[in-house]
């Protein structure tokens, strides 16, 4: 059972391996939403993210024997890494079984402390059941990454700071995947004070909390679809369900694209970068119906690979039309591009791609196509840009981006 007492002895333990990650407080958030926004930054750690904390507890609990056992979990990363540190610190052997979707960087990060990793399935659920029949078969002890109140309990920790540093806090925000984050937090949050607010945030893509509250019992999801990989779990913890039912006072859903906007808000007001299920809590907070109140957003995890920023910062940058494409039908004469150019350039607007297709018509001295793909300010500049080109008649017609930069 999750007790007070517990959790204290979890947050004394944690100290020994967690960075302390003291809240940030953000204007650009609190402008933007009209509450007192605060970031708990769990990107930062160590690990890049808050599971080194449940998962050290955890194995700081266990006995020797069971240490010496050797060590196994399911993962989509994060919890991974969390294991595998803890478990060198402890000297035993690890094993990860970890979804052959998860980004490199954690698959790397996870094996580079010394744990062997095995790839199986598409999503954590998959991973779990493999590694449950891994455990049977070799006498491995099992650390569930999120069904366990102990685990949870470590993770409870984050709520211990929170309220240390900042009494007044009216609201957290804590990300959803499988429930135990969410479980440790709320449950220790309400301990300390029953009138802090807890709201959790998933994936509209993978609500199984969501859905295992209306209910009333857990609930399997068919499928997930997310981009938000260390939340795409289809079914919650069952032990872990009474304490989300009891301490969670609502859920919020975030669609993917909202996450990819929220990514760049955060490079761009905060200089951090924080993985898709980290962002959720920030994604949430333009959902939140009130205002002048203290929110503290969990800011889960930063594990992501170069590439998945890469697509990332494109994706949103076409998300706030920072960055559109436009076709226009050019008679094929000579100086007609240097025309179109300099339309563009007297709006400051700054091409980035051109693609210049005479074969668009039978006829090609009629007319050619020209895609221009060009950086703007925001939609403003962006609708500015698109009307002097229609006032020199060139008729522009917005389509989809291809690509960005090649």
């Amino acid at each position: 059972m999750m007790t007070l007492e517990k959790f204290e002895e979890a947050s004394e333990a944690v100290k020994k391996v967690i960075l302390q990650t003291k809240l940030v407080y953000s204007d650009y958030f609190s402008d933007t939403t009209g509450n007192k926004v605060y970031l708990k930054p769990e990107n930062m750690q160590f690990t890049g993210a808050y599971k080194v904390r449940g998962a050290y507890y955890k194995i700081s609990t266990l006995t020797k024997e069971e240490r010496e056992k050797g060590l196994i979990t399911a993962s989509a990363g994060n919890h991974a890494q969390g294991v595998a540190y803890a478990a060198k610190l402890y000297n035993a052997k690890a094993t990860i079984v970890m979804p052959t979707t998860t980004p490199l960087i954690k698959v790397n990060r996870t094996k580079s402390y010394g744990a062997d990793v095995v790839l199986y399935g598409n999503v954590y659920d998959d991973a779990y059941k493999h590694a449950c029949k891994l455990a049977e078969k070799n006498g491995y002890t099992f650390i569930h990454p999120f069904d366990d109140e102990v685990v949870a309990t470590g993770q409870g920790s984050i709520a211990m700071e929170i309220v240390k540093e900042l009494p007044t806090v009216d609201i957290i925000l804590v990300p959803i995947g499988g429930g135990g984050l969410a479980a440790g937090v709320s449950t220790l949050a309400k301990l300390l004070n029953p009138n802090i607010k807890v709201i959790g945030v998933e994936p509209s893509g993978a609500n199984c909390m969501q859905e295992s509250i209306k209910a009333g019992h857990v609930v399997t999801l068919p499928g997930v679809e997310t981009i938000a990989d260390g939340t795409a779990v289809k079914t919650p913890g069952t032990n872990i369900f009474p304490y989300i039912l009891k301490n969670i006072d609502d859920i919020i859903t975030i669609d993917d694209h909202e996450l990819i906007v929220s990514f760049l808000d955060m490079i761009e007001s905060h200089k951090m970068v924080v993985e898709n299920s980290g962002l959720l809590t920030v994604a949430a907070l333009k959902h939140l119906d009130c205002k002048n109140k203290k929110v503290v957003s969990i800011l889960s995890g930063g594990n992501m690979d170069v590439i998945t920023v890469s697509s990332i910062v494109q994706h949103g940058l076409i998300e706030r039309e920072r960055v559109f494409t436009v076709t226009v039908q050019l008679p094929d004469r000579p100086g007609e591009l240097v025309n179109v150019a300099s339309v563009i350039a007297k709006e400051q607007g700054n091409v980035i791609k051109l693609e210049h297709n005479q074969f668009v018509s039978i006829n090609r001295h009629s007319a050619v196509e020209l895609e221009i793909t060009m950086e703007a300010y925001g939609h403003d500049h962006k609708e500015k840009i698109v009307r002097a080109l229609k006032e020199h008649g060139y008729n522009p017609e917005i389509v989809q981006p291809k690509s960005i930069y090649n």
